[in-house]
């Protein structure tokens, strides 16, 4: 007799009217959300200009939405082109079904072309949206658990999640519930990013590449609970390959980029092109890590509760630094 588990809705979409409110839809736009808004704090204190971190995600989201919808189906082609099925439902992403590893890849490259656009450097952007990435996944996982899916191995454990639906081959019993083991995984990602930016002032890229190491780590083991039908090579499912190669990719990049590029690069956010010097860091009382202005480094910290900010003193042949 089971007597404590996590339970299922009984169903992932309200209709308000005619329309239809998904939770898998609702976790994701609440999840970018949140990365926009903690990436553009961070893209403030570094030097940026506010709304650039938007600007870039509007081109950023759409292109992971269908980077990673494109990797789920291409590695799971069966559950659309097989005998039997529809293969309409590849474009009901509202179903689930997202590949982290696509929309990350696609999305880098929606980025990029914002970035390009914007006249700024992609790992510079890259660095200050990492840990909100982090927690957006986080969010994004409970909509797994509103679609009841991407459930783990059969437990009794207390937090087991209670799957109650039959459908797509589900067998109604309590299994682990992967989703909230990468949620805190993912939580505790962005809060390492967090922390290691503001320890050792992270740059060119290499805050980014410690979430992808970070989160690689996690994916690894989290995917080996999981008992939906995957591809395998060697015995060994294909996401955990995935998992492996980026990780090393990852660190590859990290060691790489602190020998030939150490530091922290200055942020020149134009804008409009009006203005091609480095923007001081706004009196938020957020401790991101610091601002740099072309000739040194000011670190931002919190006062107690004052939101005070301190000023770098002026070189007299520098230009003013400038609040945001």
């Amino acid at each position: 007799m089971d007597l404590a588990f996590i339970p299922s809705p009984s169903r992932g979409v309200l209709y308000l009217g005619p329309l239809p409110l998904r939770g898998y839809a609702f976790c994701i736009i609440i999840g970018v959300f949140v990365a926009v808004l903690l990436g553009n704090r961070r893209w403030i204190a570094r030097g940026g200009r506010p709304g650039t971190v938007a600007d870039i995600a509007v081109w950023a989201v759409p292109f992971g939405l269908v980077g990673g919808r494109l990797y789920h189906v291409v590695t799971d082609y069966e559950l659309y082109f097989a005998k039997g099925r529809d293969w309409v439902d590849a474009f009901k992403i509202w179903e689930g079904g997202l590949g982290i590893w696509g929309a990350i890849a696609f999305g880098a490259l929606g980025a990029w072309i914002g970035c390009r656009r914007r006249g700024i450097t992609l790992p510079a952007w890259a660095d200050a949206v990492a840990p909100g990435v982090a927690f957006a996944q986080a969010i994004g996982r409970w909509g797994n658990w509103f679609n009841q899916e991407l459930y783990g191995k059969p437990t009794d454990l207390p937090w087991a999640v209670k799957i109650t639906s039959d459908t797509g081959g589900r067998v109604p019993g309590t299994y682990h519930p992967t989703f909230l083991y990468e949620c805190l995984w993912c939580i505790g990602v962005g809060l390492l990013v967090i922390w290691a930016d503001r320890r050792f002032r992270l740059g060119h890229g290499r805050a980014f590449a410690l979430y992808v190491a970070a989160y690689c780590a996690g994916r690894g083991w989290i995917e080996y609970l999981r008992v939906d039908e995957a591809h395998h090579i060697l015995g060994v499912r294909l996401n955990v390959w995935t998992a492996i190669l980026v990780f090393l990719a990852a660190v590859v990049y990290f060691v790489l980029s602190a020998r030939l590029r150490p530091g922290r690069e200055v942020i020149h956010d134009r804008g409009d092109g009006s203005d091609p010097e480095p923007r001081g860091a706004a009196g938020d009382g957020a401790d991101t890590g610091g601002v740099e202005d072309g000739h040194g480094v000011e670190d931002v910290k919190s006062g107690e509760g004052s939101g005070d900010v301190k000023e770098a003193e002026q070189d007299p042949a520098s230009t003013s630094l400038k609040k945001s």
